[in-house]
């Protein structure tokens, strides 16, 4: 008890936590507000799941690319100028889709690109943030608070954006949502201002990261880890949504779906991060990766409303389980990794890649589906595939022997 209080006193004192975690909220929110619904809105255009291929195709393919070369800016720049050229990204993605609106697919590559260089910035900064503002006895709590208050954001904005595009015709909701998650992301930049700068040098060496890979097994178990959890985000961030809209045909029921999501969410967060201990992230992980792939059943056999509020209700109770363990284990590996200080970029940059690798196979598979086999066929093999991801994260992250965590 008298280590908990310390590790709270400690976050307590450490001002740039809550700005993080503001910052954070403030992401959270704007994208809770928009996100859950930008899929329906593309979706709605043409009722064609290619497009959507397309369009989150073009986001984590830019995603990568971003990661990249902001980490390359990160060598040479503050990291907040990095957070927020991000967040001008993210908000030029809510403009061009408020001024202009198309069917072609050139303007879904258009602004899945904005979106997925926004996120690319944005992550890598806060990723680098997170790193260095934090302590390996803080990382729990704070990953904790951080899944607490996107949960919140996921509560209150779906459910609040769904009502508001219910009550009204056409797409002025949506465009009232965007605007409105527009005008978060500048609060976002404002908050920002209020980090204090960090001096920016060394060169870029990301091929030499990527050969430790053969000499250190924790950080490739990491790399592999965050493959496999790309397959599983890559389709599933985007179908669920469908599915519920095609379900129901109502905005309102898929804000409702995601209050209730979130709200599991939220209390499960917070009792992970208060009562998973140092020794208990491995059981931890273990049980969440087994929910998370039980929960596909609700998805692959007559889908309804029903059964996808059940799935929702599951998944929201698995992700803190195997999320904010996960997640500590990789930043403990990577403080612990050679030349840590000097390399931080480049280990971010390069556990991204393998994320958003893994993402785009798993749209690349959903597109090849969609052509060569029937709609409903296709879409089952890949959720019973992919939903498998997780479970190579437990596997590939129970080896992970860093600290004497065992």
């Amino acid at each position: 008890m008298g280590i908990q209080n310390d590790v709270i006193s400690r976050i307590k004192s450490n001002k740039e936590l809550y700005i993080l975690i503001l910052i954070g909220a403030l992401y959270s929110l704007s994208t809770a507000l928009s996100n859950t619904f930008v899929n329906v809105y593309l979706w709605k255009q043409n009722e064609a799941l290619m497009d959507l291929g397309i369009y989150n195709l073009a986001v984590v393919i830019l995603q990568g690319l971003a990661f990249l070369f902001a980490g390359g800016l990160a060598k040479k720049v503050d990291r907040i100028i990095i957070l927020r050229i991000g967040v001008c990204f993210l908000a030029s993605f809510y403009l061009v889709v408020l001024l202009f609106s198309s069917n072609s697919r050139l303007y879904l590559v258009l602004i899945g690109s904005l979106l997925g260089l926004g996120y690319g910035f944005y992550w890598l900064a806060y990723n680098l943030l997170t790193f260095e503002i934090t302590e390996p006895e803080t990382r729990d709590s704070f990953n904790g608070l951080q899944g607490i208050s996107g949960s919140l954001g996921g509560m209150i904005g779906p459910f609040f954006a769904g009502y508001v595009i219910s009550s009204l015709t056409g797409n002025t909701g949506y465009l009232i949502i965007f605007g409105l998650s527009l005008a978060l992301f500048v609060v976002a930049v404002v908050c920002s201002f209020f980090l204090k700068r960090r001096a920016a040098d060394g060169r870029y060496q990301l091929r030499d990261v990527m050969e430790e890979r053969k000499q250190n097994r924790d950080w490739k178990r990491i790399t592999y880890a965050n493959y496999s959890q790309g397959l599983r985000e890559g389709v599933f961030v985007f179908i669920i949504s469908v599915f519920v809209f095609v379900e129901t045909g109502s905005e309102m029921a898929l804000g409702t779906f995601t209050l209730i999501s979130s709200g599991i969410s939220f209390l499960a967060y917070f009792l992970v991060s208060r009562y998973v201990k140092v020794k208990h992230r491995k059981i931890s992980m273990f049980i969440g990766a087994i929910l998370l792939y039980m929960a596909i059943a609700f998805l692959v056999y007559h889908v309804s409303y029903i059964k996808l509020l059940l799935y929702a209700c599951l998944i929201a109770l698995a992700y803190p389980l195997l999320f904010v363990p996960y997640m500590s284990l990789t930043y403990d590996v990577i403080g612990t990794a050679r030349e840590a200080a000097l390399y931080r970029v480049e280990y971010i940059v390069i556990r991204e890649l393998y994320l958003n690798a893994g993402r785009a196979t798993s749209i690349l598979v959903f597109m090849a589906l969609i052509l060569l086999t029937p709609e409903q066929t296709g879409i089952k093999i890949l959720l019973l595939g992919a939903g498998a991801g997780h479970v190579f994260v437990y596997l590939f992250m129970r080896k992970v022997t860093v600290r004497n965590i065992d």
